[in-house]
């Protein structure tokens, strides 16, 4: 289920409990509205609001430090993957090959995770770890350096593909498995129902009451929605960049 259709879902469920609350404020006997009842229910529903907020906030952060862990991952693979390129460079028309390789790695890399088209063509689909990578590093090993420059370059240029090969399944692992803690989202949505549907009971039935509520159950939906796109920076509304890795296959080959 997409991050759209998770939040208008919880929603939903938000809405109806507000409703559910103005119509239970119509049925209820007097004395069940009194001050003193509202007075309760307003400490009890403090109390439920600062558990949301603090489980909100932990939801927040937990998406946005994925983000900003995948974001600086390809930020490093970028500028490796330059500085193999180099190496290369440096070796010897003998990677001119290897290089041509690294290019259309990166290309293919690149409209995988960013091309829409390619993207659902690909998704539920394993990488393969016969490709890419790690068939450059097959091609490095089938090398024979001349020199002690050589053998230098060349163990750099291992040491360099085997760390970018580290940050490649890191980021793979990442992006198919969520940070984002279901019994705590589904926790959440229900002490957001509880919380809507006692400012129904207590309030007010009408036309400002309804817009403020109403206003402020599409804050926390949005919130929600928010959380989900963040926990999928490949795909939505907030989408890691392609910056890294265009930039660096604009190099390679130089």
């Amino acid at each position: 289920m997409s991050s759209l259709a998770v939040s208008l879902v919880a929603f939903s469920c938000i809405l109806g409990g507000m409703l559910f609350g103005m119509f239970l404020r119509m049925v209820l006997p007097e004395h069940h509205l009194s001050d003193e009842s509202k007075d309760a229910v307003k400490l009890g529903i403090g109390m439920i609001a600062t558990l949301a907020a603090l489980v909100l906030g932990l939801l927040i952060a937990s998406a946005k430090g994925t983000f900003d862990t995948m974001n600086n991952g390809l930020i490093q693979t970028g500028s490796k993957i330059i500085l193999l390129d180099r190496v290369m460079a440096h070796y010897g028309p003998e990677t001119r090959e290897v290089r041509d390789l690294l290019r259309r790695s990166v290309a293919s890399v690149v409209g995988r995770f960013w091309s829409k088209k390619v993207l659902q063509h690909t998704q539920g689909k394993a990488l393969n770890p016969r490709t890419g990578l790690e068939a450059i590093q097959d091609k490095l090993l089938q090398l024979s350096p001349q020199s002690e420059e050589q053998r230098w370059l060349l163990s750099q240029a291992l040491e360099i593909s085997s760390s970018i090969a580290q940050v490649r399944w890191l980021l793979t692992e990442q992006r198919e498995q969520s940070s984002l803690p279901m019994p705590f989202f589904v926790m959440l949505v229900f002490w957001l129902v509880i919380i809507f549907f006692s400012f129904g009971m207590i309030s007010p039935p009408n036309a400002t009451v309804i817009t403020v509520l109403l206003v402020c159950s599409l804050s926390v939906a949005g919130a929600l929605y928010m959380i989900l796109e963040l926990d999928h920076p490949y795909e939505g509304l907030i989408e890691i960049s392609s910056a890294p890795l265009s930039n660096a296959l604009a190099y390679i080959g130089k």
